[in-house]
């Protein structure tokens, strides 16, 4: 179910360009008790306060933007003072495709990382699923990223997600031993956009994938040098496109890495 909800509960749109709805002003108590910012540790529950390693990033406002996935209301505490810590529409068109073919992707138990998981919406939702999730960002996302997996996993999920630092296409083999790391599915959603790491992120993506692995990138198809970087996954992946949503021009692909 592809659903934002307010704090009032009415739909609103996700728009890909930012233009979000605030759901609650920043520091407004959530329906456990705590609030936001996370950096406010007197807030956090002790749990999470005891579980959390990352230091969230001081941003000048939050927001907190509600979901329906998997029969569960998600929290996710939003900025629009960067790109990483807002929900992009291919990640919540991907939550809807996990949530719809959970049991053919089989996702129980399978060990799943996701490439630019921002403020962690599908980690959540793989999560909840039952998948065995490893989150990764930049270094400035994943105090707000770690933050939302643990507020909306902790009692909702067998298996808690791990947060990891992963900057596309640098010490790979260091922070991702193939031997020690393998992953039943890579996800991606809204990493292709206008930005300069495109090859990086393609090198990654491929890195990541062993036997047996497979990637599912759903990305919003905004500029002609998004089209280009899919000409160059479909070079090194077999891809086969498994929905399109047209009312937000979101495709999501299937990607299986060739073997020479």
């Amino acid at each position: 179910m592809d659903v934002c909800l307010s704090s009032e509960l009415r739909e609103v749109p996700c728009t890909p360009d930012g233009c979000l709805e605030p759901a609650a002003a920043a520091g407004s108590l959530q329906e456990d008790g705590t609030g936001g910012p996370p950096g406010d540790s007197n807030k956090i529950e002790p749990s999470l306060h005891s579980l959390q390693r990352f230091v969230p990033t001081d941003y000048a406002s939050y927001t907190q933007e509600h979901y329906l996935f998997a029969g569960t209301k998600i929290v996710i505490q939003e900025s629009i003072e960067s790109y990483g810590a807002v929900v992009w529409p291919g990640a919540t068109a991907l939550c809807q495709y996990l949530e719809e073919h959970t049991e053919e992707l089989n996702l129980q138990d399978a060990k799943i990382l996701e490439i630019g998981a921002g403020p962690g919406l599908v980690s959540i939702v793989a999560s909840i699923l039952g998948a065995q999730v490893t989150a990764t960002d930049l270094p400035d996302v994943l105090g707000n990223l770690q933050y939302n997996l643990l507020k909306n996993t902790l009692k909702h999920a067998a298996h808690l997600p791990e947060v990891r630092e992963l900057v596309w296409g640098e010490s790979l083999e260091q922070h991702f031993p193939k031997p020690t790391f393998y992953y039943d599915y890579v996800l991606a959603s809204d990493v292709v956009y206008h930005h300069y790491f495109l090859d990086k992120l393609l090198t990654t993506m491929a890195y990541l994938c062993q036997p047996g692995t497979v990637l599912l990138w759903a990305n919003k198809f905004r500029f002609s040098t998004d089209y280009e970087f899919l000409d160059k996954f479909k070079q090194v992946f077999d891809t086969t496109l498994l929905a399109e949503f047209p009312e937000s021009s979101v495709k999501i692909f299937k990607g299986i890495l060739k073997w020479d």
